[in-house]
């Protein structure tokens, strides 16, 4: 097999990328950058052709990336992954085009970002919202009927933890609001599941159904109404984007920034957890497949208990 220099390597990969993937010219050059910096690595261990190279060549060089050196500031997980991606792109090019006998890069793989704890916002910032979304059941004065729609769309999202397009598709008939209110709600996968309805988000529907949305009804120039629970101002089904809106009007007015739809879900279940509820029932209420997925919230419920012990407790702080 002919000997390849990393250096011809990385040289042809790059002309790949940007002759033959069409990459943009900024991107290529980000590459290159990166593999500049790989080159050097491999040079200071004596690696100069590409046959030479080991995966734990390649392992070191992403260590580098992480903890930095005399040149270099250690890079976060995402700029390091970049790079990772950058060397395993080129050696699997090297490979493919028999300019290396292996591809040592192959088992090591980018370093996964850090995992985003779900954004939960407290309860008085929760009442603030709902509040800036339009008047409470037992506002006399009388509102607005998309005012009373979107206080029950948002009621409706914090008192059940739905996703948004769960609230959305919501037909009349799928929601229950006698002594045991209830809800069936379609989640991922087409699989339903029923979840109980609170006492606020009940009253600010049943606001809403009488007061409003035969309102919203009556614009509809179709034969037949929408089935929808939440109607658009011209009588068909809200939509996605339409409650979206309603989120950030409310939002907006409340002085809150960076709240999304699944924020009322996440408040839903940390608040949940925080009242004692077990986690296997916040899966279920949430329609969770597994409780792996739902114990991400708990690292928010211990997250608050390390604050509360460590503002609290007499012997919370590190001697100094």
């Amino acid at each position: 097999m002919v000997t390849v220099t990393v250096r011809e390597g990385i040289r042809e990969y790059l002309e790949h990328l940007e002759v033959e993937r069409g990459l943009a010219a900024s991107t290529v050059e980000s590459y290159r950058r990166d593999l500049r910096r790989y080159e050097a690595v491999l040079a200071q261990r004596g690696r100069r052709d590409l046959g030479d190279v080991h995966a734990a060549d390649v392992a070191e060089f992403l260590a580098s990336l992480r903890e930095g050196d005399a040149e270099h500031e250690p890079l976060a997980v995402s700029s390091a992954a970049r790079a990772v991606i950058a060397v395993r792109g080129m050696h699997a090019f090297a490979a493919a085009q028999g300019l290396a006998g292996t591809d040592p890069a192959r088992e090591v793989t980018p370093p996964s970002p850090p995992r985003r704890l779900p954004k939960a916002i407290p309860l008085s910032d929760v009442e603030r919202l709902l509040d800036a979304a339009g008047p409470g059941p037992d506002d006399a004065v009388a509102a607005d009927a998309r005012h009373l729609r979107d206080r029950a769309l948002l009621e409706f999202l914090y008192g059940t933890g739905a996703r948004i397009s769960e609230s959305t598709g919501l037909d009349i008939d799928e929601l229950r609001l006698d002594e045991d209110p209830v809800v069936r709600l379609a989640g991922k996968g087409g699989k339903h599941r029923i979840v109980p309805v609170g006492s606020y988000a009940v009253r600010a529907l049943e606001a809403y159904l009488i007061r409003a949305r035969p309102a919203l009804a009556a614009a509809s120039k179709r034969v037949s109404v929408a089935p929808a629970v939440f109607l658009n101002a011209r009588g068909g089904r809200l939509t996605r984007q339409g409650a979206w809106g309603v989120l950030q009007a409310a939002a907006e007015r409340a002085g809150l920034a960076g709240v999304s739809p699944h924020t009322l879900r996440h408040s839903f279940a940390t608040h949940m957890l925080d009242g004692g509820a077990d986690i296997r029932v916040v899966q279920e209420l949430l329609g969770h497949a597994s409780v792996t997925t739902t114990q991400v919230y708990t690292l928010i419920t211990v997250d608050k208990l390390r604050e509360v012990y460590a503002a609290a407790h007499p012997r919370a702080l590190t001697a100094g």
